[in-house]
């Protein structure tokens, strides 16, 4: 029996949740798809923040030199960082060999709401059939959902139903699922995801209204990678043994 709990925003996320159990957090519209991206473009780590004031202050102490201020308010680039959290902006000839300080309104705050936990997973679209394989053999599981500002988000919970659905595909197994994690298998039987469903989201159209609909081609794009983030220490990265695709 393979327990998985889904929560629909970071807020509902208590430290008897995490603990001893192994995270997977998406934030589809944009920051778990932008940091895929990056890393397959061979940034070096990325951290997380919960602030602007923490980012940069982070940044700072990291050493400018190598290292990108990134993130966004209200979907658009904060003033005075280098990047936002469009994954397009998120090229190899921009963040090869960079480290990169994240924040953003709701991604980063998923995975700190995470951190307590055995392993924590970055997971998007992008690298989805990756992730299912590396928790396949895990006996609890929790899914943390970015949200939108800690309300429900369609893309998301879709995002988990599809990985709860390529789990049950993959081998047959028992699952003990809360409420949110049945609602997300059934809602991911229902939809098929593809950019015209992403733009018709509460997510998808605050990215068109500061008009930035072009990313959710890639937020879309289905297992265009095969790697796998982990956040160890508030560092995302990817592990020394397993190489980019």
């Amino acid at each position: 029996m393979k327990t998985v709990d889904v929560f629909l925003s970071p807020v509902e996320v208590g430290e008897s949740a995490v603990e001893g159990r192994v995270a997977v957090v998406m934030d589809v519209i944009r920051a778990t798809t932008t940091m895929v991206e990056a890393l397959a473009n061979g940034a070096r780590a990325i951290f997380p923040t919960a602030s602007t004031e923490e980012a940069v202050k982070l940044a700072s102490s990291l050493g400018r030199g190598d290292t990108l201020l990134c993130g966004e308010r209200k979907g658009l680039k904060v003033q005075g960082f280098d990047l936002g959290n469009s994954p397009t902006e998120f090229t190899s000839n921009v963040v090869g060999g960079k480290q990169l300080v994240m924040s953003t309104t709701n991604g980063t705050r998923a995975f700190l709401a995470a951190e307590g936990s055995t392993r924590v997973l970055a997971a998007s679209f992008l690298n989805l059939s990756a992730v299912v394989k590396a928790v396949r053999e895990e006996e609890s599981l929790l899914i943390v959902c970015a949200g939108k500002e800690n309300r429900f988000s369609l893309d998301d919970a879709l995002c988990a139903g599809s990985l709860l659905t390529a789990l049950t595909a993959l081998e047959p197994v028992d699952l003990l699922l809360n409420d949110a994690a049945r609602m997300v298998l059934d809602l991911a039987s229902l939809h098929e995801v593809d950019a015209d469903f992403l733009a018709s989201t509460a997510a998808g159209r605050a990215l068109a209204e500061v008009g930035l609909e072009r990313d959710l081609d890639v937020c879309a794009a289905r297992d265009r990678y095969t790697l796998v983030p982990e956040m160890r220490s508030r560092k995302i990265s990817l592990p020394l043994s397993k190489e980019r695709s």
